[in-house]
């Protein structure tokens, strides 16, 4: 099974992933982009990218999908070939929604563009868990480090957020981020475990 943690920037995904290690210590834990352990030089690309401010929307978006194509390749298809569970902080949806946010007015239907892109290749995830919390929340806890951390632009990720759950309401479990760290851990774990069936 294929589990991904969404939402903003200091909604608390890296946290709860963090705190997952312990309950699932069998699986397979990974990131996008990737670094650390299963990384790769495509995600260093794409953290040298996030880092600059002048950087190309599109090329951008092209390196983010470099390292999500290489992370399925590498890191999921085999875990899940294995019958491993894998927990990925951010995946997929992350791009729609941030590259979706800052290719507006650039090109026509930014979010089904970034979408279709990734059709033909991507693995949907089997769960995905939204961290929910309001932009101006999200971006005083993240910071405002780089460019995706300012509250203007995290209302427009939100809205793409809004319409990806829209549009697969069966597959994304929604949690309220703004509760606290151990609150909002329980209810992922419940929301797991019966996922998983136990």
């Amino acid at each position: 099974m294929l589990v991904t943690l969404e939402g903003l920037d200091g909604s608390g995904k890296s946290t709860v992933w963090e705190a997952l290690h312990d309950v699932y210590p069998d699986a397979t834990f990974t990131t996008e982009p990737t670094s650390g352990p299963t990384g790769s030089w495509y995600g260093e690309a794409v953290y040298r990218s996030i880092e600059d401010e002048d950087a190309d929307s599109i090329a951008e978006l092209f390196l983010y999908t470099a390292d999500h194509a290489d992370h399925l390749s590498r890191i999921i298809e085999p875990a899940l070939e294995s019958g491993d569970l894998v927990i990925s902080d951010r995946y997929s949806d992350s791009r729609y929604a941030y590259q979706g946010a800052t290719l507006e007015g650039e090109i026509t239907r930014p979010l089904e563009y970034v979408v279709g892109i990734h059709r033909a290749f991507s693995i949907d995830p089997d769960l995905t868990i939204y961290l929910d919390l309001d932009p101006e929340t999200a971006a005083a806890r993240a910071g405002s480090t780089n460019k995706f951390e300012h509250a203007e632009y995290l209302e427009s990720v939100q809205e793409n957020y809004e319409r990806l759950i829209d549009q697969n309401p069966n597959r994304f479990v929604r949690i309220d981020a703004s509760q606290s760290p151990e609150a909002v851990l329980e209810q992922v774990e419940n929301v797991l475990q019966n996922a998983l069936g136990g």
